[in-house]
């Protein structure tokens, strides 16, 4: 196996416990890197909402940068900051939905921060502790009635052949909710070109989810994956919430252009869609749709 496709433990553990929403190809990059910067554009297509009397197109931005600081050869820290911005088009039909309870939104802006500690008692153990911070409210509503916290923990098991699995929880203290996301943490390689691995980073997004890649040479990789997927903002000043939960599945080719640069682009299909309103709790389904993306990642 080509010696930049095996990263060391101490890398391993950053890049699983802090990717970014978007994941990016990981052949032929650099075995470390102590900052990269991302930035993602997802787009999606007109969905019916309820009754049909309402249609919904999404565009998010998805900014990011995270550092990485190995502490010794057992202890490491990682930080990481994010900005998304989410652009809801409820076209000409905008108004009042989920039984006249709400008022449609136009945008919603997302902030988010997160610390990450990692520890490695020998070869085959790594458990990872990551506390997050999010603020995520709809245009017209306070910053500082949107805060959620919440932690991700989780244990891996490192096998002689380097594959590693293993398990992990995140408890999310979310606007108005409380939730608690078991998710599986894996990284199998199984054979030379053929990786099974986590997709995206869990937390208020929801799990790891799990996506299965193929390497088609040092520059140029392949994959398909599914992963439910949660967005949870504040659209009214008195802790009234909005809930976007649905499954995604996608196609992925990425591309690592240098060593340092990371390029992705997706084909998925956002399925079992619902908008859910916290008070009074009413639930409206969202037809299937599909969503493009485009994910760049450089790494200094």
């Amino acid at each position: 196996m080509n010696a930049l496709l095996k990263p060391n433990f101490i890398t391993l553990s950053l890049m699983l416990g802090w990717c970014a929403y978007i994941p990016v190809s990981q052949a032929a990059s650099k075995p470390y890197s102590p900052l990269s910067i991302s930035v993602s554009r997802i787009s999606s297509a007109n969905a019916d909402v309820g009754d049909g009397n309402l249609q919904l197109q999404r565009d998010t931005w998805l900014f990011g940068a995270k550092t990485a600081i190995p502490l010794n050869r057992q202890w490491s820290m990682s930080f990481s900051v994010n900005y998304d911005q989410l652009d809801y088009d409820w076209g000409s039909r905008a108004g009042t939905i989920l039984g006249n309870n709400i008022q449609t939104w136009p945008s919603v802006d997302r902030y988010s921060a997160s610390i990450g500690l990692s520890y490695r008692p020998d070869k085959h153990w790594m458990f990872i502790f990551a506390p997050k911070i999010q603020y995520a409210y709809a245009d017209g509503t306070s910053f500082s009635d949107a805060q959620s916290y919440g932690v991700v923990a989780s244990g891996m098991y490192r096998f002689e052949n380097g594959n590693m699995l293993g398990l992990g929880v995140a408890y999310l203290n979310d606007i108005s909710e409380v939730r608690t996301v078991p998710y599986l943490a894996v990284n199998w390689q199984i054979t030379d070109n053929l990786k099974l691995g986590n997709p995206f980073s869990a937390g208020f997004s929801g799990p790891a989810g799990l996506e299965l890649s193929y390497r088609l040479n040092d520059s140029v990789d392949f994959g398909f994956g599914t992963s439910k997927r949660t967005q949870r903002f504040l659209v009214k000043n008195d802790d009234t919430t909005m809930e976007v939960d649905e499954w995604v599945s996608f196609v992925r080719a990425g591309w690592a252009a240098t060593s340092s640069l990371l390029v992705n682009g997706y084909l998925g299909y956002y399925f079992n869609s619902e908008l859910e309103l916290s008070e009074p709790s009413i639930t409206e389904e969202m037809d299937n749709q599909l969503a493009f993306a485009i994910a760049a990642q450089y790494k200094f």
